[in-house]
């Protein structure tokens, strides 16, 4: 595929009309979004589409790849469309996933820059979240010797770990301190990969700069010898650690292969974290565009449940629309079919591996959602796979889409574009009203199954002892009305990997409870999902080249 031919940053701008103050240009190609624009009137209809997907297999289902061919396609159509989507991380794009700025003819570009440093936001979250932990040590360092004082951290109560953005399992459990009396206080400790950071979750959920302050001193870094919490800003860190971001919190500005305008930031995982783009990305967009495409990470009982339930939450959005992606390949795969063979035509496997489209359809009509199911199409799907998956959609009064836009761009999309318009238009000022799993009043094992019965379609919850006690723990320092962020596998709808398909008859296990009082919310590790991920045995980045003019090759899936 050759290479596209890239409209300057300021015409992109130009055409969503952001003022040209408001524009902070990262070379020709990307550039940041002064928060400022935020201030400015109202231009756009501002409505929302919500992309998600069944339950993966571990090489995607192309939500971005859809994501992006919707915004080309609505365009193409004449709308004033523009695609809102998370950031990747270096993490996947070394590891499995490789790059995640969508594929084929349907990809944000400059792709190599966005799937590498982009404008240094994942950096820049990394050092406040180890400026942080700098701190925390040297709080212990200095409070061991022989003077005490400090603010009494007990180093066995700390939990704040450091962070990386890279997959690297090594790093899960570490012993730091050593290296005799100069050395620090050792302890164990470990890192989480950056997307799994409560820094990232802060940045994406803050809602201007002195919210990121106030959300960044509220972190939790453990607990003093009389078991009261120490946070961040009675360590002196918060203000520091704003510094750190002060460029990052600043929306990024990037455009399709099309050249249409795509505001790329922030990159929590929707496995180990909330999943979603940032909400000042989300806002400056409604304010400029008519329509506004987001994605929420993995399948819809993560991302999209996260972003209903988390983020919708906390900012006051709430969609005009869903989008559920599904390939023929992964529903055979649901069906039974090893993922090798999904590709060969196998309408029994289909008819059953359907059953996972059913599951997330209907949690999609329990969050009270119109929407429309994107079949990422490949030229080998065999026509009658395609009319079974209408039918059966059909029969619960949800449309099919055909999205084309990776082999054909835009034109690829308009089948879904206008399936969505047609949605938006229907619902054209009748107001929305949110509907959430559960209620901030409610107790955690109730909030934990409100998740697990009405999403994941569990039979309960069963909370391990160490995990209740924390929850009691939390209730009692004064954190009982959090959301919760459930954190599990992504390959199926319950908490263990290998069920696939819709799962019937089973419960989910809370293993582990940590606190993100920053963020705003509780995170719930169930099964053995864990917040470092490791590397494949054959990474994807053995498949990176770089050509004698310094193109770089090879991050894409299959390139």
């Amino acid at each position: 595929m050759s290479k596209p031919t890239l409209r300057p940053i300021t015409a992109v701008a130009e055409e969503l009309g952001l003022h040209a103050d408001d524009l902070i240009p990262y070379g020709r190609d990307k550039a940041k979004i002064d928060l400022a624009a935020l201030d400015r009137p109202q231009r756009g209809k501002g409505k929302l589409v919500l992309v998600s997907a069944i339950t993966p297999t571990p090489a995607g289902e192309g939500k971005t790849t859809t994501s992006v061919t919707l915004a080309m396609g609505l365009r193409k159509r004449g709308k004033n469309a523009v695609a809102s989507l998370r950031e990747p991380s270096l993490g996947p794009v070394f590891g499995v996933k490789g790059g995640g700025t969508g594929g084929g003819k349907a990809q944000l570009v400059p792709a190599n820059e966005i799937n590498l440093h982009f404008t240094g936001d994942l950096h820049a979250i990394s050092a406040a979240n180890n400026l942080l932990a700098a701190i925390v040590d040297n709080e212990l360092h200095f409070a061991s010797g022989a003077s005490g004082g400090g603010l009494g951290l007990d180093p066995r109560r700390v939990t704040w770990r450091r962070a990386i953005d890279m997959n690297d399992r090594a790093l899960r459990d570490i012993t730091i301190g050593l290296g005799g009396r100069n050395g620090g206080v050792p302890r164990e400790s470990g890192f989480d990969i950056t997307a799994a950071s409560e820094v990232m979750a802060v940045l994406c959920l803050a809602s201007s700069r002195e919210d990121l302050v106030a959300r960044l001193g509220r972190i939790v870094v453990g607990k003093s010898y009389d078991l009261k919490p120490i946070t961040a800003k009675d360590l002196g860190a918060d203000v520091a650690m704003a510094a750190l971001l002060a460029d990052a919190i600043q929306p990024n500005l990037a455009q399709t292969m099309e050249g249409g305008p795509a505001l790329v930031h922030g990159g929590p995982f929707a496995n180990i974290a909330h999943g979603c783009s940032s909400v000042l990305s989300t806002r400056v967009a409604l304010r400029y565009a008519d329509t506004v495409i987001t994605e929420g990470g993995f399948g819809f009982d993560l991302g999209a449940e996260k972003f209903l339930d988390i983020k919708c939450r906390s900012a006051g959005l709430w969609p005009d629309a869903a989008v559920v992606v599904a390939t023929l390949r992964a529903l055979k795969f649901h069906g039974g079919v090893e993922p090798k063979s999904a590709g060969a035509p196998n309408e029994a496997a289909l008819a059953k591996g359907i059953e996972n489209l059913e599951r997330h359809l209907e949690t999609a009509r329990f969050y009270g959602l119109p929407t429309v199911v994107a079949i990422n199409h490949f030229d080998t799907d065999p026509a009658s796979e395609v009319a079974l998956v209408r039918e059966r959609c059909g029969a619960l009064g949800v449309p099919v889409a055909l999205s084309r836009g990776f082999a054909d761009g835009g034109e690829g999309g308009l089948e879904l574009a206008d399936a969505v318009d047609a949605i938006l238009t229907t619902n054209e000022g009748r107001p929305k009203t949110p509907k959430y799993a559960y209620e901030l009043t409610d107790s955690y094992a109730a909030k934990m199954e409100g998740i697990a019965k009405n999403v994941y379609g569990a039979d309960g919850v069963d909370i391990e002892p160490s995990a209740k006690s924390t929850l009691d723990a939390l209730v009692k320092d004064g954190y009982a009305n959090l959301p919760v962020c459930m954190a599990k596998t992504q390959l199926s709808v319950s908490d263990d990997a290998k069920k696939q398909g819709r799962p019937r008859g089973f419960r989910v296990t809370v293993r582990e409870v940590r606190l993100s009082a920053g963020a705003g919310f509780v995170v719930a590790l169930l099964g053995d999902v864990m917040t470092m991920p490791g590397l494949p045995k054959v990474p994807a980045a053995r498949n990176v080249r770089i050509d004698a003019d310094g193109t770089i090759r090879g991050l894409m899936q299959n390139e």
